[in-house]
């Protein structure tokens, strides 16, 4: 289950409104990459796979593909200005180590 805090609600409708395709959904997934191995993609698609889950949070349809699913169990989601600009910051239990900008993570592999 994905939490967002009330300042990620706000931001992902807000760029939810600029987007020019009122049905797009917003999809969350890990890809390699990044200082520390994994790193979170988020951004507005419009076309579902097969496979995708579905989570709805507080009126926000997430996707997320099998793959990233299991790195994603009880993440929550934040976002925050600061002098630099704004970021969504996640907060990960799978994660074992993190890297300074927040989007890039590692876990221990079995």
């Amino acid at each position: 289950m994905i939490e967002l805090s009330p300042s990620a609600i706000a931001e992902i409708q807000r760029l939810h409104k600029r987007n020019p395709d009122p049905s797009a959904f917003f999809r969350l997934q890990i890809e390699p990459g990044g200082c520390a191995g994994l790193s979170y993609i988020t951004k507005f698609e419009t076309e579902l796979n097969s496979s995708d889950r579905i989570q709805q949070c507080h009126g926000i349809q997430i996707a997320i593909d099998p793959h990233s699913a299991q790195y994603l169990e009880n993440l929550t989601i934040d976002f925050s200005e600061d002098l630099m600009g704004g970021s969504f910051r996640f907060h990960n239990p799978s994660a074992k180590k993190s890297c300074d900008c927040g989007v890039s993570f590692s876990v221990n592999e079995s």
